[in-house]
């Protein structure tokens, strides 16, 4: 059976952390982290090495969206005429804005479609625009299963330390200074009403924010709901292993798959950080 020709090109920004088996493998418009006069694309620079800038260099890099450009860079990758761009969370970026910036330059025609998160929740709605694409679907029909894969997508993650937040000035610094007194460390989430952080709870050690996290998954889809699960991991790949352990306990694990957190988005999370993306049950187009 001859496979059909796909009527559109997806293409990403560098808001996706790609999980190796989804259909992730799509053209990137990257962010890039930036020390002082120094700038990498964060396709040019390692998680090891970004490590140890982080924790060796006393200029506290920052991050920025991709420009237009890199966006029509993008776009010039693709295959086909007509794009389908999935933008990280407008409520966390200004990506989407350069996404549309470079879609009045280009002479394709392209949808933006804001996915209202990042990360391995983003990795899955690509995979859903791309799987509709391998099956020479429309991009309609792209939009209303990444509608449907975010409704029912939960991300939470949980970080070892808040300097990298504060320092990024993320975060506040009393709030830093009073969570690493108390020892606090964040559980949090993306809200899906306007797609920004929200704090989903605080644990007292980061071995009890990994239980936290898993604990915040099975309240949201109840015990013994068959999950896919999307793992994130920073320094320590370990820390992925336990959370599956401790999902596995208390439901059936349809798929998993893991990757580790990009350079630049582990500017604001700091070297060691886990997350999770979970959803219950198959994939919407296979119900």
């Amino acid at each position: 059976m001859t496979q059909p020709s796909p009527q559109f090109s997806v293409v990403t920004d560098g808001g996706l952390d790609a999980l190796p088996s989804l259909l992730n493998q799509v053209p990137v418009a990257p962010f890039s982290a930036n020390f002082g006069e120094t700038t990498y694309a964060m396709n040019e620079i390692s998680r090891e090495k970004l490590y140890h800038e982080l924790q060796t260099n006393p200029v506290h890099p920052t991050s920025s969206q991709p420009s237009p450009q890199q966006w029509l860079r993008a776009f010039e990758k693709a295959g086909t005429s007509d794009l389908l761009a999935v933008t990280i969370s407008s409520g966390l970026s200004g990506s989407r804005n350069a996404a549309e910036q470079a879609r009045d330059l280009t002479g394709r025609l392209v949808t933006i479609h804001d996915s209202m998160t990042l990360s391995a929740a983003q990795a899955f709605q690509v995979h859903a625009a791309q799987t509709a694409a391998q099956r020479g679907l429309g991009i309609q029909t792209a939009l209303e299963w990444m509608r449907a894969v975010h409704e029912e997508t939960e991300l939470y993650f949980t970080i070892e330390t808040l300097d990298y937040l504060r320092r990024g000035g993320r975060i506040g610094r009393v709030a830093a200074a009073l969570g690493g007194l108390l020892n606090l460390k964040p559980v949090v989430t993306v809200d899906k009403a306007n797609g920004t952080y929200v704090n989903a709870a605080r644990a007292r050690s980061y071995q009890g924010g990994i239980e936290a996290v898993t604990a915040q998954v099975t309240r949201r889809f109840g015990e013994g709901t068959p999950l896919r699960l999307g793992l994130l991991y920073g320094s320590h790949p370990e820390d992925a292993d336990q959370a599956l352990s401790h999902l596995s306990a208390r439901h059936p694990i349809v798929w998993s798959d893991r990757t580790g957190v990009n350079p630049v988005l582990s500017i604001h999370v700091g070297p060691r950080a886990l997350g999770v993306a979970a959803a219950p049950g198959p994939w919407p187009w296979e119900r």
